[in-house]
């Protein structure tokens, strides 16, 4: 027996590892709660999990087997259990994370003080960290350098699934003696403020063929316009594992082939070259798991964060008066996802205009968001922050008027997530900033004026940046 121990690769198909293990002997699935790994977890991403777990216990139970969800200590639990069924290895694929790091080195050692046998299998990337760098044992922080490598890198075939008969038969165990998924409760979490999005293999791969036969022909165009619905939305599922990264590639190769022209065969590509930028943070984070609470790129001197503690409340809220950055952190709290051109914008919302520092928005939307992934999501933080790999220079402040303007002109989007404004018109919702306190009254009396100047506060941003990188 080998025991296959599922973390963030929830399905059957497309899993490295457990084809892997599939291959040398029948497998024991396994997946454990572990109180370390969830002190870091949010409600909707829990719910997302336990969801992700019901969907592939029935895949499992389908083939005559059983996922067995244990809660405990994965040094201890892993161990156990392959001591338990007489098993003679462990398979797991790799995660990258520092907390990640720590967990599966501990586990590694557990495992061979028992004098039992371990692997660890690439599998959430084409190309793992160090394999795409521009010398051994260094990583790419310049993108377009690493895109290049990876856009002209051979990628693998999805991995097939794993037969009834290559699994252990489970099927005959008593309910008793297999736990059950613990609802969020149990596990000590409340329900999450969004409804959390269905995180299931078929929902994944349902997404992924419509977003294929469709919206990618128009990525390159409206990916950065946030009603136009013209992403793929599977982040969480990637988050997740409930889709595999070779499908994913192996999809849009098809959609290649049936591209009507020119454009749409570029806008392929664009959807590509963001794949391509979830791997390249994931090198950075794999090499650099310092970054998760220290800037990448530093400074001579501390920047100088204002973190106000009102102002950072009313962005939390969406109370800022300014309706772009409003609807998206109003769609954060509703939906646990923010478009992602509207994610650099509150961002920068408030690491330059408010000038709180990027740690404050990192943790609250790893709180909120359902697709959080710390490389991406850190790697965006220090972006907009002008602190990360190739990210944002410190000077280039997004202007938040001009952005709703030029990516929601018709403020279709702000009207969606901000309701106060449903019934102004469209210059007006845009101009809202700059209007007399008066006529915003008028307007839309129950939606705040500015908290900031956004003309002023980018020079004191800038100015700060300068005083940070000043050596002298």
């Amino acid at each position: 027996m080998i025991v296959y121990w599922h973390r963030k690769d929830l399905r059957g198909t497309d899993n490295r590892g457990l084809a892997r293990a599939a291959r040398a002997d029948r497998v024991v699935p396994l997946f454990v709660l572990d109180p370390t790994v969830l002190e870091y977890a949010s409600p909707i991403r829990v719910a997302c999990l336990l969801e992700a777990l019901a969907d592939l216990r029935a895949w499992y139970r389908d083939r005559g087997s059983e996922l067995l969800v244990v809660r405990g200590d994965a040094r201890e639990v892993v161990p156990a259990l392959a001591a338990e069924r007489d098993a003679a290895r462990v398979v797991w694929n790799e995660d990258y994370s520092g907390l990640a790091g720590e967990r599966d080195e501990a586990v590694r050692t557990a495992l061979e003080d028992e004098g039992i046998d371990h692997e660890s299998v690439t599998d959430g990337l084409h190309h793992g960290p160090g394999s795409i760098s521009p010398n051994e044992g260094e990583h790419y922080s310049v993108f377009s350098y690493f895109w290049k490598k990876w856009r002209d890198r051979e990628k693998a075939d999805p991995e097939p699934e794993p037969t009834a008969a290559d699994l252990a038969d489970l099927a005959d165990e008593s309910e008793s003696e297999v736990d059950p998924i613990p609802s969020l409760s149990e596990l000590g979490f409340d329900e999450p403020d969004a409804d959390p999005p269905t995180v299931s293999r078929d929902a994944a791969r349902e997404r992924l063929e419509t977003f294929c036969s469709e919206a990618i022909y128009r990525y390159a165009d409206e990916r950065d316009v946030p009603a136009a619905g013209s992403t793929s939305r599977l982040s969480t599922h990637l988050k997740w594992g409930t889709i595999g990264p070779r499908e994913v590639y192996v999809e849009t190769e098809r959609a290649l082939e049936d591209a009507p022209d020119e454009d749409a065969r570029e806008s392929v590509v664009a959807f590509r070259r963001q794949l391509a930028f979830r791997e390249f943070y994931v090198h950075v984070l794999a090499f650099n798991p310092e970054t998760v609470t220290k800037d990448f790129s530093g400074y001579e001197n501390d920047i100088e964060w204002r973190n106000d503690r009102d102002e950072l409340a009313a962005w939390r809220s969406g109370e800022t008066g300014y309706p772009i950055v409003d609807a998206g952190m109003r769609q954060l709290r509703s939906e646990g996802w923010v478009h992602n051109r509207v994610r650099m914008l509150v961002a920068s919302f408030l690491t330059k205009d408010l000038l709180v520092d990027w740690r404050e928005g990192y943790d609250w939307y790893r709180r909120h968001l359902a697709d959080h992934e710390t490389s991406s999501d850190v790697a965006g933080w220090q972006w907009s922050a002008s602190t990360g790999a190739d990210s944002q220079p410190y000077f280039r402040v997004f202007n938040p008027t001009k952005q709703g303007r030029e990516y929601d002109p018709d403020a279709a989007y702000i009207r969606e997530h901000v309701p106060e404004l449903e019934d102004v018109p469209a210059d007006r919702i845009h101009e809202w900033p700059e209007l007399a306190s008066e006529e915003r009254t008028e307007l839309a009396p129950d939606y705040p004026d500015p908290i900031v100047d956004h003309a002023s506060r980018r020079e004191e941003a800038i100015a700060a940046f300068e005083r940070a990188r000043d050596e002298g």
